[in-house]
């Protein structure tokens, strides 16, 4: 067994939360099946664009249905505060910058990249920050980053090179299919790729990788939280 899962996520989309919760969950017994996570930030707007997709609330039928989505998935990936804020959506180019510069920071620890960008969905979702204003994002990455260390951050979100590498990502995305998040691109040991999209695919994903999927959900189910 092996393989790796490449995970393209925005912190404006609920069922990405719901996705980086369930690896997180699973990350472990993952690992001891030699499978590799990477969290890549993308932004969704141009995803939408470049497939011409639409975002389910701008079709009636889908934004009736999404509120017993959102409530079955809220319970079954264990996150029950999670609201759409009254401001949303938001435009994430700021708050996904922000995270390509700390994925792609040499002096910052993957897992204080994974820590920070799960707290853009705590913000976001469970505390009803906007993270596309400045003040917002500065406050949510004081929660694991100095202040010198997040002005640094900032600055970088300027950057014509950080706009490029989540402009470049986003269109990896595209490249690979990509028409909303969570997108996922999946190599199995046989090194056979293949997409996958959205947070009730794992059953799918875990057969491609020839994993023991009904032993791993029962793993993350035993498990609890996500452990960062």
């Amino acid at each position: 067994m092996g393989g790796k899962i490449d995970v393209y996520l925005d912190c404006v989309s609920p069922y990405s939360y719901y996705a980086l919760l369930h690896l997180l969950r699973n990350r472990e017994v993952l690992a001891s099946h030699g499978v590799e996570l990477e969290f890549h930030p993308v932004f969704l707007g141009g995803i939408n664009v470049g497939s011409g997709n639409k975002p389910p609330w701008t079709l009636p039928a889908k934004a009736k249905y999404g509120k017993f989505d959102h409530e079955r998935a809220r319970d079954y990936f264990g996150c029950p505060d999670i609201q759409t804020p009254s401001f949303f959506p938001i435009v994430s180019l700021l708050p996904q910058r922000a995270m390509t510069y700390i994925k792609f920071s040499t002096s910052i620890p993957q897992e204080k990249y994974i820590a920070s960008f799960r707290e853009l969905w705590i913000a976001l979702w469970e505390q009803q920050m906007d993270l596309s204003k400045p003040q917002c994002l500065v406050e949510t990455l004081r929660r694991q980053f100095s202040a010198e260390e997040v002005e640094k951050i900032m600055e970088a979100t300027k950057t014509q090179e950080i706009k490029q590498k989540l402009i470049d990502t986003t269109q990896q995305a595209l490249d690979r299919g990509a028409f909303g998040c969570p997108w996922f691109w999946v190599r199995n040991e046989k090194n056979e790729e293949e997409p996958f999209f959205g947070s009730d695919r794992f059953h799918f994903m875990w057969r491609f990788l020839d994993l023991p999927w009904r032993d791993i959900e029962i793993v993350a189910k035993s498990k609890g939280k996500a452990k960062i």
